[in-house]
């Protein structure tokens, strides 16, 4: 199998590239840690004005309309350089609500408001939900609240998961600025600005189809793990620069073969999950079902994220916890892409169900794609 970007592709990657290394220096990051900004507001400017924030949206709304593979280039580079913008939550919804919200004019003008550089908060927390969906949707009106919703403070619009009358989940289109909404903020891990949000009959714009809900769901994974393989290919690359280098009873420790062996294995799961990621994104873009995939995508990136965030703290020794240096920003974003979505058990859950659900001996191989 070929997973190498086209021509095109690769040039959307390495525009990415090239922006992000100019402003995501260590120096830089740094600086943004320190300031207690909510994001990289210069990078985004810079992200809007290149196109970047409208690949998913599709072009009759004014977005580029293209696919998740030319998104998943430039999220991985995302992911190497740890660049702190809102990149993928904001062509999601965007590309939902255009796909799903229908044709009133509020809808549009949201839309629009996103493409030319507005926030739009985008919440996963009832998709995943163990307890059942903390909103609820009544004569229309969301009531009920949720927690650490990313930029939601800065946001004028969201686009959040709430339970339906009728006992399904549908994405819902509410404005921040309306009656009835209570926003408190604060900050992640990774640093970014987050808010919990309290909804007391707030009235929604839109109740998006229930198409909306799976594709949401999908897409949210491919681009969660499009940037944990950015965020895990880079920590590696310095991990192994670094073992080569720190010396141990005269030894460059990365001669050590525990030490070689803890690389290969990150290496092993990092080609892993490009694999499995490849796989899903294609069967996004074929328009093709892909439940399952997800899941096992979902599960492949947590277990990534941990494990190798874990094994680069662990051979960096002291230095990986030395906040002046770059090492422990690798792992705070490993932590926060794994806590985005739901935990891996939810997704083998999850999993396990869709297998049970599609008891078909030879399932895989004896139907075909489009089944």
């Amino acid at each position: 199998m070929d997973f190498q970007l086209t021509e095109d592709q690769r040039a959307f990657a390495d525009m990415a590239q090239s922006l992000f290394a100019d402003y995501c220096t260590d120096d830089k990051l740094r600086e943004h840690d320190a300031s207690g900004q909510p994001f990289m507001q210069d990078l985004w400017q810079q992200c809007v004005a290149s196109g970047l924030n409208t690949i998913l949206v599709p072009e009759a709304a004014g977005g580029l309309g293209l696919g998740t593979t030319e998104l998943l280039a430039v999220l991985e580079q995302q992911g190497r350089f740890l660049a702190q913008v809102p990149l993928w939550q904001q062509q999601v919804a965007a590309a939902a609500v255009a796909k799903f919200g229908g044709d009133d004019p509020r809808v549009t003008a949201a839309v629009q408001s996103v493409l030319e550089g507005a926030l739009i908060a985008l919440s996963l927390e009832n998709l995943v939900a163990s307890r059942g969906p903390s909103l609820q949707i009544k004569d229309g009106q969301l009531h009920g609240s949720l927690n650490a919703v990313a930029l939601a403070a800065q946001a004028d619009l969201a686009l959040v998961a709430a339970a339906a009358e009728n006992g399904t989940t549908k994405m819902v289109l509410v404005s921040l600025q309306a009656a009835g909404v209570l926003r408190v903020d604060g900050m992640r891990q990774d640093y970014c600005a987050v808010a919990d949000i309290q909804f007391s009959a707030t009235p929604v714009i839109a109740v998006l189809s229930s198409r909306a809900v799976e594709w949401v769901s999908e897409q949210a994974i491919a681009c969660l793990a499009s940037l944990q393989q950015g965020v895990t290919q880079e920590q590696l690359r310095r991990t192994v620069e670094y073992v080569t280098e720190r010396k141990q009873f005269d030894r460059p420790i990365g001669t050590f073969q525990l030490v070689q062996g803890q690389m290969a294995d990150g290496y092993i799961l990092l080609q892993a999950q490009r694999s499995a990621l490849s796989q899903l994104v294609w069967r996004l873009d074929a328009n093709l079902p892909c439940a399952p995939q997800a899941h096992a995508v979902r599960v492949q990136s947590n277990e990534l994220g941990l494990k190798i965030g874990r094994v680069a703290q662990h051979v960096h020794g002291g230095m990986g916890v030395d906040v002046t240096y770059h090492m422990h920003r690798y792992l705070l974003w490993c932590r926060a892409l794994a806590v985005e979505f739901g935990s891996a058990d939810q997704h083998l859950e999850a999993l396990g169900q869709w297998l049970a659900d599609n008891d078909t001996l030879g399932w895989k191989y004896d139907l075909t794609e489009d089944r």
